[in-house]
């Protein structure tokens, strides 16, 4: 089972949403979906749920297009909010899931057993609109996971939610993804995409920039950071050749380098100031990568 996208192109009117984008998604794989506001995401998801059609290219899930008859199979959290607010959260999440082909007893079961996962078993009778905004985007999930479907597609899942909870809905997705379901996600936290992801795609104006796991692209982007703490005056530094970029910190800086030769003369003229606490060579971060490639005005 795997989700194909082969030289789609989006166009609305004369703007093109989404350029020639080709991409697959094996069974059991998380994919991240990366690009600015803007950049075709949302489109694209719309596209791969059969909400819109392409101009041209072809969207398949295990061989098929998708239609109305796969949907009990996909689960979708839309980035907008999709409840009915005047609806109590049983009422909203027992509808949705017939929608998708649940038995309404099974599915009462499954949302007492979601809604005590992440801890808001007390609002099963209240109404969605009573619920802060943390807490409507956790009912909204749920009717995402609900049915157990084999294809995931969120957008931006962990908006609205603070650090606890996103590390409950990280787990829930990786239980998910870890009884063989194919998850897409996009999101503008680079590190949730670097943590839970082992592909990914930045899409910028539509197009692909950047495509495949994330070890092969960091290889290949052919950048390192060097992060250096020091008590001693570091200003002479950022003059040495090989040294791309400079991101002064609290006790110090990270220097964005080619090669590790330039990592050696860093150090060599860091310690003619005085002792140096930390020295470090990291690999780049998606973050590093995404403003190389999409630009700092979108980071």
């Amino acid at each position: 089972m795997s989700l194909q996208i082969e030289h789609v192109t989006k166009r609305f009117g004369d703007f093109t949403a989404v350029d020639d984008l080709s991409l697959t998604v094996d069974k059991g794989t998380m994919y991240g979906f990366l690009g600015a506001n803007g950049a075709g995401k949302t489109t694209t998801f719309r596209m791969i749920l059969g909400l819109l059609t392409p101009n041209e290219g072809h969207i398949t899930w295990n061989g098929k297009p998708i239609s109305y008859a796969t949907s009990p199979q996909i689960g979708y959290l839309p980035e907008e909010r999709g409840l009915y607010p005047k609806m109590k959260v049983e009422e909203q999440l027992l509808f949705l899931a017939e929608l998708r082909g649940m038995k309404r007893a099974d599915a009462k079961k499954e949302i007492g057993g979601w809604l005590d996962r992440f801890e808001v078993p007390q609002y099963l009778n209240k109404k969605v609109e009573e619920l802060s905004k943390g807490n409507q985007q956790k009912i909204q999930v749920i009717a995402a996971l609900l049915h157990k479907p084999k294809l995931l597609i969120l957008d931006e899942p962990f908006s609205g939610l603070d650090p606890v909870n996103v590390e409950m809905l990280k787990k829930a997705i990786l239980d998910i993804r870890n009884s063989g379901a194919t998850i897409v996600f996009s999101s503008h936290r680079m590190d949730h995409v670097e943590e839970l992801c082992e592909q990914f795609s930045i899409v910028d104006h539509g197009k692909q920039v950047v495509s495949g796991t994330l070890k092969d692209v960091k290889r290949s982007f052919g950048k390192l950071n060097v992060r250096i703490r020091s008590d001693y005056p570091l200003d002479s530094l950022t003059d040495i050749s090989g040294v791309t970029a400079v991101n002064p910190t609290v006790e110090g800086a990270v220097y964005q380098i080619e090669t590790e030769e330039t990592a050696e003369r860093l150090l060599a003229e860091a310690l003619k100031s005085g002792p140096v606490r930390q020295f470090e060579i990291e690999e780049p971060t998606l973050q590093d990568i995404f403003i190389a490639k999409v630009g700092k005005e979108h980071a």
